[in-house]
């Protein structure tokens, strides 16, 4: 494991226990951002870097019961956090890498990501390997409940130039991954980029 990974588990196994609690009113938000993905009755999705499972039962009310939903986190800590609140009935959660991903090529409909872009060790190659598991024309959504300004605001630091989520960062860097952004927000009360699988 590369000290990014280690860095990255050890952030949120330290935050792990009170995660939910810290933002107890993101529900509607993640409930908006997964309705934005417009995904139908029986569609196959993986939460990337699912921490706790919030947007799990979003996901599973979306795809139903005939869909999949699969949970990936690198944090053992956040997944005994998900079980702890019973979000492991709302899909499958796995211990894993996002870089590595226990997933057959193009099995997927759309991954789904909150939080995830900041913590990806490295971008590029960790994007094209979701693009490796998502069907051509599947879906990308990159989520926070905060924009990037509110964000920054709250963590008491500035807006980079180098920021990944900034709209002029982060269109090429999908379209070098397999993504073509297809919408982008940024808002205080939430950051949500969309992206299509290209064939």
């Amino acid at each position: 494991m590369t000290d990014d990974h280690t860095h990255v588990q050890e952030f949120f196994a330290a935050r792990a226990a009170d995660w939910d609690s810290r933002f107890p009113d993101d529900g509607p938000a993640y409930r908006a951002a997964v309705a934005e993905l417009g995904l139908r009755p029986g569609a196959r999705v993986l939460d990337a870097g699912c921490g706790t499972g919030r947007a799990l039962p979003a996901l599973r009310d979306t795809v139903t019961s005939s869909g999949t939903v699969l949970g990936v986190d690198l944090t053992p800590a956040m997944l005994e956090a998900a079980v702890r609140a019973g979000r492991q009935s709302c899909g499958r959660l796995l211990l894993a890498d996002v870089a590595r991903l226990p997933v057959r090529a193009q099995t997927l409909d759309a991954v789904f990501g909150a939080g995830l872009i900041s913590h990806l060790p490295d971008p590029a190659e960790n994007l094209r390997e979701l693009a490796r598991v998502v069907r051509p024309g599947g879906l990308l959504a990159l989520f926070h409940p905060i924009g990037r300004a509110a964000l920054a605001a709250r963590q008491g630091r500035q807006i980079t130039p180098d920021d990944l989520r900034a709209e002029d960062n982060l269109r090429p860097l999908l379209a070098g991954s397999g993504w073509q952004m297809t919408s982008y927000v940024d808002e205080d009360a939430r950051f949500l980029a969309l992206a299509v699988r290209q064939g």
